[in-house]
């Protein structure tokens, strides 16, 4: 019986994402050679490692072993790949960032934290991105890292997924709206929608859920910051949609209620976008791997419905 360091790391993105479609995309693989890798492994343990057709998926007890091997090692070996490329490619750099993203610094700011203890003498320096064109200067080089819900077709830039999430309604616990199980687009036309000052046609509500269906909020509100726009919700001067994410302890604390965008809800991955010549450059994986780990630990309960 021989496990695998490909095996830990399936068993890990499978924990990540919660199903075998987005697990294989994470490792890049295609789901048919992911589900003969982890049969092949059943195989060799005499064993079930997960139950099928669970959602998010569930692993059994000889599957949460070897996911806790998974772990304990698989951040060594980062580690040790992270020091080897440093002595490799020198310890110096330039990461300059901006988010596509006002409701990102939860999980960003840890992830910079651990960054920079990671690579010191990396620059690490962020621009906000709201009032220019973030991708074109990632391609002039101004940017070197563009966090972003909204890949382009763009063969000189790479995206690499961090993690999905579900944009939900957000509206007071007394609201007429409170009460419905699925909110439908004809349900927002009188609505006053609260927003971050962005162009609409780059915020999830309008791409994936009002415009398709060619129905306008009544008004539109535009503000900064989370949680002003969350105590304008709480107070009734109109409803929001945000990521499940960056809503998640107010509803958990009853200032606000969420509910689902459709019956099958509306749900995006968030992205770090670099240049496709820099997507293999140490410090870039390093930076995306952290972001997967804390992004994993900040969501852990917070599943997409």
């Amino acid at each position: 019986m021989n496990i695998e360091l490909r095996h830990l790391k399936t068993l890990m993105a499978l924990h990540q994402t919660g199903s075998l479609v987005e697990a294989a995309a994470h490792i890049h693989l295609t789901q048919s050679a992911l589900s003969h890798q982890l049969k092949e492994l059943e195989g060799r343990l005499d064993q079930p490692l997960f139950y099928r057709k669970t959602k998010p998926v569930r692993f059994t007890p000889a599957g949460q072993r070897l996911l806790e091997l998974a772990e304990s090692v698989l951040p060594q070996i980062e580690a040790t790949e992270r020091d080897l490329s440093r002595i490799r490619q020198g310890r110096k750099g330039r990461l300059n960032i901006t988010i596509e993203c006002h409701s990102c610094y939860d999980w960003l700011m840890p992830t910079l934290n651990e960054f920079r203890g990671h690579w010191p003498e990396v620059e690490l320096d962020m621009l906000g991105g709201f009032h220019f064109d973030s991708i074109a200067k990632l391609k002039n080089g101004e940017l070197d890292l563009v966090v972003t819900s909204d890949p382009k077709n763009d063969e000189d830039i790479e995206y690499l997924p961090l993690f999905k999430y579900q944009a939900m309604l957000v509206v007071a616990p007394d609201h007429s709206l409170a009460d419905k199980s699925v909110i439908e687009p004809h349900d927002l036309s009188k609505e006053t929608l609260i927003t971050y000052p962005v162009d609409c046609s780059s915020l999830d509500i309008f791409q994936c859920f009002l415009t398709p269906a060619g129905i306008e909020p009544g008004h539109l509100r535009q503000v900064e910051l989370t949680m002003m726009m969350v105590q304008l919700v709480a107070s009734k001067r109109g409803i929001s949609c945000l990521p499940n994410w960056a809503v998640h302890d107010y509803v958990k604390q009853g200032f606000v209620v969420e509910k689902p965008l459709g019956r099958h809800g509306v749900f995006r991955t968030l992205y770090a976008a670099v240049r496709a010549e820099q997507a293999e450059n140490a410090f870039i994986q390093d930076f995306k791997n952290i972001a997967q780990r804390v992004c994993h630990q900040h969501l852990e309960g917070i599943k997409p419905a």
